[in-house]
């Protein structure tokens, strides 16, 4: 079959016949040029509202840019590909040359999913994902969310500083490598999500304020910089329709929205989900997850899916670890009884006040919401990067522990995520990385250095430079390292939770001790899933759950009326 199409209402469309036509807002430009192979400049038509258009002849391959009225030269911002990186010249591509080999792929459903997030360049690029497809699809996994990978400046980046939403990084290959690696997981019934950043634009390489100001608003600022203005018409379409082509013309099947809260008007996730839902082929399992620092419960009512419990990670942290500082101090009081509240309830946070946000109230009652709506992970890039040496929990926690913690994980009915390396146990850290030079180079690591010199025990100089190729280096994996508790684990909840999930709910959760839970879901059949975890140093008393002992992390947990320390067990009780 050739290939899946979105057609876009701006950048180079391929009408064929040796024809492309360009479009571009410009609102404060008066006259826009396009200039394809270094020829001469080609007026574009002064539409309405800021609008400039040119059809004329050229086919896919060429290279172009736009000429502003002041002689510069800028990429297109909804460019396909790039022709080296974000400063230069944009490609002309032509959605419809990937013959997919596999165009019936309808996804998977939600209650399905086991998520492993990934870094694309830290795997060789698409082609170097693709590889390790089936090592993970025998694992248990049944998604890949890819960081970002929308062109960013220079070759290392962790993503989040893209600057053209619509262009694959070249430093990771092609659309049509991209493509094939889609391909090949849905042929391994492997779905694909994708990491997309509507927050922000990255540091360098982002020209729209030369000719588009009014992309930004003036008033308010992000930690990344201007926000961006979605009151704009085509602001809100820019990002509805970038949504739109990951889904429908590269066939991913989920997206997960990156800190969404730094977005000024949260109408526009609304509005944006429902047009998906209403664009989505008929039949088709496509899956929008959240990242939101405000614990925002009511998207969750509507057209998304799940959003990462942030809440789950900080409270299972400060248990493994003892961690107290930054956020982690909202957790640090009562941590069993902030743990039994998410696995009951979801978020910790539904509107308390929180110490660390200077007692301002965070969050909104997630009351009866599934447990699949949100996703459990232990690890991820934020939580390891974002540390000074970008250490794992296999460097910090005791790993009995942490064993015990992967299996609550793993079988309690919410989503779980692994980061790369997780299942192996893997010791290798995760530093933040870009590919700066000059003046923004030095900014980057200054600033990197600063953010960790106040904190105890750190001096900012010992600091990993972001910039520097061995700090990238550092962090690839070795790909050793033993996944068999993985494995079995996820066996068991492919085997026996996940069928029964579709209307499972929780039936509440006691505090066993001062870091022990005792946890129980009423799954859609009528079964009782039972797990008491212990991630302390002591034994605490418990009466044995009912039913059917599944999995323990250590031999004999259970006895004398107590689970020992640093344990979970698991338990399925059929129904009558």
């Amino acid at each position: 079959m050739t290939g899946f199409v979105r057609p876009l209402p701006f950048g180079a469309t391929v009408l064929g016949e040796g024809r492309t036509r360009f479009r571009l807002w410009a609102p404060q430009q008066n006259a826009v040029a396009v200039v394809i192979e270094d020829g001469a400049a080609r007026p574009m038509t002064r539409l309405s509202e800021g609008w400039f258009e040119l059809e004329t002849s050229c086919g896919a391959g060429a290279r172009y840019v736009y000429r502003l009225e002041t002689g510069q030269d800028v990429p297109d911002p909804a460019s396909r590909g790039q022709a080296d990186d974000v400063h230069g010249p944009s490609l002309v591509v032509d959605p419809s040359a990937y013959r997919w080999r596999h165009p019936g792929w309808r996804g998977r459903p939600w209650t399905e999913t086991v998520v492993c997030e990934l870094h694309t360049g830290l795997h060789g690029g698409f082609a170097g994902v693709q590889e390790e497809l089936p090592r993970l699809a025998a694992l248990g996994v049944t998604a890949v969310e890819l960081m970002p990978l929308n062109d960013f400046s220079g070759r290392r980046n962790w993503g989040y500083d893209g600057v053209l939403p619509f262009a694959p990084d070249r430093a990771y290959g092609t659309p049509g490598e991209l493509k094939a690696l889609i391909d090949r997981a849905h042929e391994l019934r492997l779905m694909m999500f994708l990491d997309v950043v509507y927050n922000h634009f990255g540091p360098e390489g982002n020209y729209l304020g030369l000719y588009a100001p009014q992309f930004f608003r003036g008033d308010i600022h992000t930690p990344w910089g201007p926000s961006i203005d979605f009151r704009q018409p085509p602001v809100r379409r820019f990002f509805i329709e970038n949504a739109l082509y990951w889904l429908m013309e590269y066939r991913f099947d989920g997206l997960r929205f990156d800190a969404v809260h730094a977005i000024d008007d949260q109408l526009w996730l609304d509005e944006m989900a429902a047009e998906i839902r209403r664009t989505v082929e008929k039949g088709r399992h496509v899956h929008l997850v959240l990242e939101h620092d405000g614990n925002e419960a009511s998207h969750l009512r509507r057209d998304f899916d799940a959003q990462w419990n942030d809440d789950a990670h900080h409270v299972l942290h400060v248990l493994l670890t003892g961690e107290r500082d930054g956020y982690y101090a909202d957790y640090a009081t009562e941590p069993a009884h902030k743990l039994a509240r998410c696995l009951s309830e979801g978020f910790v946070y539904q509107g308390e006040p929180s110490a660390y946000r200077r007692g301002k109230p965070r969050g909104t009652p997630c009351t009866g919401l599934p447990p699949t709506a949100f996703v459990l992970f232990l690890q991820n890039h934020d939580q390891i990067g974002n540390r000074p040496f970008g250490d794992r929990l296999t460097t910090l926690a005791d790993i009995d522990a942490l064993r015990a913690a992967v299996a609550l994980q793993l079988l309690s009915p919410g989503i779980p995520l692994l980061f790369m390396g997780e299942d192996r146990l893997a010791r290798t850290p995760f530093q933040f990385f870009t590919d700066y030079h000059g003046k923004l180079a030095d900014a980057v690591r200054e600033g990197r250095r600063r953010e960790f010199a106040a904190f105890a025990g750190f001096d900012g100089r010992d600091i990993p430079d972001p910039n520097a190729i061995e700090t990238f280096e550092r962090c690839r994996l070795d790909r050793s390292g033993d996944d068999s508790f993985y494995r079995a684990a996820l066996s068991l909840r492919q085997e026996l939770i996940v069928p029964r999930l579709a209307a499972a709910r929780s039936v509440g959760a006691a505090v066993l001790g001062p870091a022990a839970v005792l946890a129980r879901w009423h799954l859609g059949d009528g079964a009782i899933l039972s797990i008491a975890a212990n991630l302390g140093d002591a034994s605490v008393p418990v009466e044995q759950p009912g039913g059917r002992l599944v999995l323990e992390t250590r031999e004999a947990a259970l006895g004398n009326g107590g689970l020992c320390a640093h344990a979970t067990v698991v338990f399925v009780e059929e129904p009558k």
